[in-house]
């Protein structure tokens, strides 16, 4: 298959066909295009033309356009559709796709909408959906799946597979559960097919499951089902029934949106924003960790200010000030960023105490190694040995500290329950650039004897 690729003739071509509304032209051409790339096209129409292909799509196709819009052109099109065409959208998609666009909808269309659902078991499913926390198990899930009773027989268990698989998109595992519908294990679809009829599931089923809480958050959803390569895992309540199922499409998107956060957050970015949002918006995410920026900045001129008169006599420690800082600045966020990394994929490996000496040690090496090429450059450069030897011995210091800072961070965020992200971005490199200028001048006066 050829992937998919919006040129700017195929966008123009569409926009024609939309104003000429040339409506047999268009279903055609639209029939051959995924509905991940029909929804690529939509989001670069405007909101006029956008909701014309909306309403002339199928409503199968239609629904799953919708699940892949841009969340702010999908709210567009949605404020141009009547409750009924919405409630149409909404009962070909799953109860978890449909539940999350009825969340988006305005509190006094939400009822509206799922008034005119017809089917009432669908509707009466996305209503259960809705009362969980979109940050849980329970808001990922969806209520499609196959599960049997323990106390049927295989001929019983494979006539109600066939009813309840007419509802289920892709069938990934069949759950077991008694009359309570607590989940008791799986099924084996080759022990399935392998067994007399009459034999009944309590004995052939696999009682090992696993499965997660409905309050359970979709980070650590994440972590389990990618541990055991799992493509779906079962959710149950408190009192350890099965309520619904997530699929790894979901925890895909989950581990995405994790990502970006944390690489806004790296970036120092301190809302979830998009390129194409307002200059407000984007103004407000990134003016407070530009604002710390600017402090550390401050601070650092007036730590350099206390030694103005050594400077003056020793002017050479003045062009090293750019490479302490950088380097200060890059060792931290090297540390951080392979505890960060180490903590979202839950492999760290021992205590916080071993992990600051490992750092430490690291820190050291590569600070010797650092610091012998300074040195040989320095003194040949300069000619003065007690000068370069000053500016070495600061080097090592600070990275020594920028090492400790970058990792006892993080790890102290995360005892803390915050998200540690935080610390490889901007946060660290000004914290180590302030430490760093004033270690440097402090070894500097020191050595020099000033």
């Amino acid at each position: 298959m050829t992937p998919f690729k919006l040129t700017d003739e195929l966008l123009a071509e569409i926009e024609q066909l939309i104003e000429s509304q040339r409506d047999t032209e268009l279903v055609t051409l639209m029939d051959d295009i995924h509905y991940a790339d029909i929804a690529e096209i939509i989001n670069e129409l405007n909101e006029d033309e956008a909701t014309y292909l909306i309403k002339l799509l199928e409503s199968d196709k239609t629904s799953d356009v919708l699940t892949e819009l841009d969340e702010d052109v999908r709210e567009a099109i949605l404020n141009n559709l009547s409750a009924k065409e919405i409630a149409d959208e909404l009962g070909e998609l799953d109860t978890d796709d449909a539940a999350d666009i009825i969340g988006e909808l305005p509190n006094d269309m939400v009822q509206e909408v799922i008034s005119e659902i017809e089917d009432r078991e669908h509707a009466k499913d996305i209503v259960d959906l809705l009362r969980y926390d979109e940050d849980s198990a329970g808001g990922l899930m969806a209520k499609e799946l196959v599960k049997v009773r323990e106390n049927w027989d295989v001929l019983k268990c494979v006539k109600e597979m066939r009813a309840q698989a007419e509802n289920v998109t892709r069938v990934h595992s069949i759950y077991v559960v008694d009359d309570d519908d607590k989940l008791k294990g799986r099924l084996s679809l080759k022990d399935l097919l392998t067994t007399s009829t009459r034999t009944h599931i309590s004995e052939i089923y696999i009682p090992k499951v696993d499965s997660v809480n409905v309050n359970e958050k979709p980070e650590e959803v994440a972590k389990i089902m990618s541990k055991y390569d799992l493509e779906a895992i079962p959710v149950v309540d408190e009192i350890g029934r099965l309520v619904g199922r997530i699929t790894i499409d979901d925890i895909v998107d989950v581990i995405r949106e994790e990502a970006d956060k944390d690489y806004q957050m790296a970036a120092g970015i301190s809302q979830d924003v998009e390129a194409d949002d307002s200059i407000w918006d984007l103004t407000r995410a990134r003016l407070p960790w530009l604002f710390l920026g600017l402090i550390g900045g401050v601070g650092a001129a007036a730590i350099m200010g206390g030694f103005e008169e050594m400077i003056s006599k020793h002017a050479v420690l003045f062009f090293f000030t750019p490479l302490i800082a950088a380097m200060a600045g890059n060792v931290g966020v090297q540390s951080s960023a392979i505890i960060v990394q180490g903590l979202a994929n839950d492999d760290l490996k021992g205590s916080v105490s071993s992990r600051l000496v490992k750092e430490m040690l690291l820190a050291l090496l590569n600070g010797f190694a650092l610091a012998t090429i300074l040195l040989i450059f320095t003194w040949f450069w300069k000619g003065e040995f007690l000068t370069s030897l000053a500016i070495c011995l600061s080097l090592v210091a600070v990275i020594l500290v920028a090492g400790f800072i970058g990792t006892f961070t993080p790890l102290f965020l995360h005892k803390r329950g915050i998200d540690p992200a935080i610390a490889t971005g901007p946060f660290i490199t000004t914290s180590n650039d302030i430490f760093g200028i004033l270690i440097y001048f402090s070894i500097a006066k020191m050595v020099l004897g000033i």
